[in-house]
């Protein structure tokens, strides 16, 4: 399934100061029936975005009109706990394409990766400096360089690099997952096929 190309993101960034964020806090198990990749988007962070009658919760970064982009910046290892595809999935569906943080579970990062959401991650000190910047003024924008490995804090320049699997970065640009980049190189892979002896 191909998404979006992402090259250069420039957007304001929505932010959820919590360290250990599981993949059961960013989609119920119960929601995870579906086989598709739409509609998690709804079900994201249900627990904390919803009471039991599904009111929103008020307090609760994502139904907060004050904040609103395509980042998300989560605490410290964000994305711990079951390797569940649907947790990337549901980051996705709602409509970020990176986050960042300054630690990430490792399944987590690459199931990202595999969908179209860029993890970033960043040093706990630049984690600090964005939670701030976003606290002063929440429409602080974040520039995300994929070509280039940066994340930049438009307000300040401030920047920082970091580092990303270059065949994840190469899909990433050309909007390929795993089964789109060997459809591209079919010819190569035919080529190559021909030549071998039988």
């Amino acid at each position: 399934m191909a998404y979006d190309k992402f090259n250069i993101l420039t957007s304001s960034a929505v932010p959820l100061p919590i360290e250990n964020v599981d993949t059961d806090q960013i989609i119920p198990a119960r929601f995870l029936k579906a086989t598709k990749r739409e509609g998690f988007g709804d079900n994201l962070f249900r627990d904390w975005r919803y009471n039991g009658d599904d009111t929103p919760k008020a307090d609760f970064v994502l139904n907060d009109k004050t904040y609103s982009g395509k980042i998300l910046v989560g605490g410290k290892n964000f994305g711990s706990g079951s390797s569940r595809e649907h947790a990337a999935w549901a980051v996705y569906d709602y409509g970020f394409r990176a986050v960042v943080s300054s630690f990430f579970a490792d399944i987590f990062k690459g199931n990202c990766l595999n969908i179209g959401v860029l993890p970033v991650q960043v040093s706990p000190e630049f984690a600090e400096t964005i939670f701030k910047a976003i606290e002063a003024d929440p429409n602080t924008e974040l520039e995300i360089n994929l070509p280039e490995q940066t994340i930049t804090l438009k307000v300040t320049g401030q920047k920082e690099s970091f580092d990303i699997n270059g065949y994840k970065k190469n899909n990433m640009i050309n909007g390929f997952d795993d089964i789109d980049y060997l459809q591209n190189i079919k010819e190569e892979i035919t080529g190559f096929a021909d030549k071998l002896p039988y």
